[in-house]
């Protein structure tokens, strides 16, 4: 098995059997996950720890260049070279009720519930409790944020790059408009997949951000390896500045990244990222009030508006899910013949749009694109009819009368509108044919709010076609590879 690994190209995680040695099973990886279960007299091998959960939380996640042997007496790892190495398992504080369903029809609809919950548990563990403008202490000596990231991360920022895939790119497009708008940072979002054979020039003090939920999404860890290695050796200015975001930090990108931020998310078990989304987009808004206070950008009026309104929240959540979930499932009779829906948004919603669309062709198989709402007259139109429903993202705030005026020329086309927008807004209601009401929210804050009926008009339109929302034909590590 050793020698045959040395041989292989490419990204593997192999499980091999022998007839002769039948109690044995040897598992060998090279940049595809790879955990170890422990269990009492057995011992377990998969492509990720979800599914070592419900037999025991004793996990051993080996790293690339590494193999196994396991066999009734134990585990012994190695490297490629054949030298044995000393490894010992981790304990997940994880329990088997966590990858149950708990009464809920499909995996993805209990992680779209959880979402509340999400996001009260990553702000509880990174807001500073002693920030408030009631406080006796001067808050300009008070960070609002405890992301623990160290001051050499992050002091003399610059630019900010990020590096991410599909849903974690669209995170990472939110984070962009979060970063520059809050904290006047120049940013740049990057297909971790194309960065890696066209890298951007080096620029000096820079800090580079890889998001991915699992924190194995190979395209993203190449390009992570690839931008650590590239600055090796250069001046000070040009050294590397790693911080990675992701949901599981005993994962391979924290061997690479200097710092994390961990989500807080939970084990997400639907191929379909929800709440891990979510929280995704949290990290941002704390990490972009966190450089806002060190860059002063914000007073302290401005970052306390924000921080009340990200507290507001959780409860908002519940709102929609409450009042919204039975309506969209009915609504979503009326699409059992689509095969094409448009999404719509501008400014900081815009990345919404894009996420929407990819929920609903990633687990209902429908073509769905998503554009900023004021490129549609630039040739996307044509594609309008009375089969293609719209979706557009309309929230009060510097855009919204555009976005309203770019829904009118779909309805000339004689497309179906959908809107997600608050319920009370006159000028709405006469232009769309159906609402999908969110709470009104500042709109920086709008995007925690917005895609919660996507995801649901999503996740409603796969389940009555009958499909297997929480399966795809690739699953979550095929895809990460």
């Amino acid at each position: 098995m050793r020698q045959a690994v040395t041989r292989l190209r490419g990204a593997f995680a192999i499980a091999v059997i022998c007839a002769d040695y039948p109690q044995e099973l040897i598992v060998a990886r090279q940049q595809a996950p790879l955990a170890i279960g422990y269990g009492q007299g057995e011992f377990f091998c998969a492509s990720d720890t979800p599914a070592l959960v419900p037999y025991t939380r004793a996990v051993l996640t080996l790293e690339n260049g590494e193999l196994a042997r396991l066999t009734p007496q134990g585990v012994s790892v190695y490297n490629f070279a054949g030298d044995r190495l000393k490894k010992q398992p981790r304990t997940l504080n994880w329990n088997p009720v966590m990858v149950e369903k708990q009464g809920f029809r499909h995996f993805m609809l209990k992680e779209i519930y959880e979402q509340p919950g999400v996001v009260r548990t990553c702000l509880e563990a990174y807001l500073n409790p002693d920030w408030s403008l009631g406080s006796n202490k001067p808050l300009a000596t008070i960070n609002p944020v405890q992301l623990g990231i160290t001051d050499g991360l992050l002091d003399g920022v610059e630019q900010i790059q990020i590096l991410a895939c599909g849903t974690s790119w669209h995170a990472g497009l939110v984070g962009k408009y979060l970063l520059e708008q809050l904290a006047g940072i120049p940013t740049m979002v990057q297909y971790a997949s194309e960065f890696r054979y066209a890298a951007t020039p080096l620029m000096p003090n820079t800090l580079t951000i890889g998001v991915t939920q699992s924190g194995e999404t190979a395209d993203t860890l190449a390009a992570l390896e690839m931008e650590k290695q590239r600055r090796v050796g250069k001046p000070a200015p040009f050294q590397a500045r790693l911080l990675g975001i992701t949901n599981r930090p005993e994962s391979s990108i924290s061997l690479l990244v200097d710092q994390l931020i961990d989500t807080h998310a939970g084990i997400e078990i639907g191929v379909a990222a929800t709440k891990t989304f979510v929280s995704q987009l949290i990290a941002f808004y704390l990490l972009a009030l966190d450089l806002a206070y060190r860059r002063q950008t914000l007073p302290v009026e401005g970052i306390e508006q924000v921080l009340t309104g990200l507290r507001q929240l959780p409860a908002l959540i519940e709102l929609i899910l409450e009042s919204q979930e039975r309506y969209i499932e009915e609504l979503t009779h009326e699409f059992a013949e689509t095969q094409d829906f448009i999404f719509l948004g501008r400014g900081i919603n815009f990345p919404i749009a894009l996420e929407g669309a990819l929920k609903l062709k990633e687990i209902s198989y429908i073509h769905a694109e998503g554009y900023p709402a004021g490129e549609m007259k630039h040739g996307p139109i044509a594609l309008l009819d009375a089969k293609v429903p719209v979706v557009a993202i309309a929230t009060p705030g510097i855009v919204y009368e555009k976005v309203l005026s770019n829904a009118q020329e779909a309805k000339a086309r004689d497309a179906r509108l959908i809107g997600v927008t608050p319920l009370n807004a006159p000028e709405a209601n006469e232009i769309f044919d159906n609402i999908l009401p969110v709470p009104a929210v500042d709109e920086i804050l709008s995007p925690i709010l917005t895609v919660i009926p996507l995801q649901l008009l999503a996740y409603h339109i796969a389940a009555r076609r009958g499909l297997d929302v929480d399966q795809t034909p690739q699953s979550r590590q095929e895809r990460d590879r």
